[in-house]
């Protein structure tokens, strides 16, 4: 799907990096033209997925722990005009229940959060009681295969051994991140909190393997290329994220 004018120049929404998950929202947004919807971005400080939904008219609540983070949200909505569809809350995942009402969502966006959360579990528990019924959720978390390959290409060979076999997909002390996903893993933990698990895509399925200046230069190419594979397994299995969409029945 194209994205709508509004957006169509907005650096976020047209990078290769982040062209499928932005996809995946175009269409889920279209299901419901005309509406605004509630959207909750979890961890989403910096604006970088609200502030271009708030700019095609939709209202978001953006929920982060970091008042950093939700001071560069602010600048970023009254730049873009928005800050009164943008409502920033200082907190974290623990207390979510206490932040947004249940059943108050239409959308919720759950983006390199699972990685750095105590209880990944009990994080999904918490952002399905949000949503409301028919409500989405889009998940993006870290890839496990693709920490694999990147060790092995680099020559770190016992990493890619170690990021293998650990229960978190690290691949040594060394490691700054706190898990990663399989897909089948991902799968499971959603459908775990009674969501209905819609779509998995990879997400920089080669945006982060080719030179910068050749990605610069592909431009709309890069982004093709990345539309066309993030579905298709095997080239979807290695990518450098994963992406869910899941819906509450």
């Amino acid at each position: 799907m194209s994205p709508p004018d509004s957006v169509a120049h907005s650096g976020e929404a047209l990078s290769a990096r982040t062209a499928a998950v932005w996809s995946v929202l175009y269409d889920e947004l279209a299901r419901r033209p005309g509406q605004q919807l509630s959207i909750v971005d979890i961890g989403g400080g910096t604006g970088g997925f609200a502030v271009p939904l708030a700019e095609l008219g939709h209202a978001v609540t953006v929920v982060d722990p970091s008042p950093d983070a939700l001071a560069t949200l602010d600048r970023r909505a009254r730049a873009s005009d928005v800050a009164g569809r943008i409502r920033a809350i200082q907190g974290d995942t623990d207390t979510l229940g206490d932040l947004v009402a249940p059943d108050s969502a239409d959308l919720v966006l759950c983006h390199s959060l699972l990685e750095v959360v105590d209880s990944p579990e009990t994080t999904l528990h918490l952002v399905a009681a949000v949503l409301r019924e028919g409500g989405s959720l889009s998940i993006l978390v870290a890839n496990r295969a693709a920490a694999v390959l990147a060790r092995a290409v680099g020559g770190h060979f016992a990493d890619a051994q170690r990021a293998l076999v650990d229960p978190g997909g690290r691949w040594g002390e060394g490691d700054g991140a706190i898990r990663r996903y399989d897909g089948e893993q991902l799968l499971a933990m959603v459908a775990a909190v009674g969501l209905s698990v819609e779509q998995l895509h990879g997400v920089r399925v080669v945006a982060d393997l080719v030179p910068g200046a050749v990605a610069d230069a592909a431009g709309e190419s890069l982004v093709s290329v990345e539309l066309a594979l993030a579905a298709v397994s095997p080239y979807r299995d290695i990518a450098t994220q994963l992406h869910v969409l899941a819906r509450k029945p």
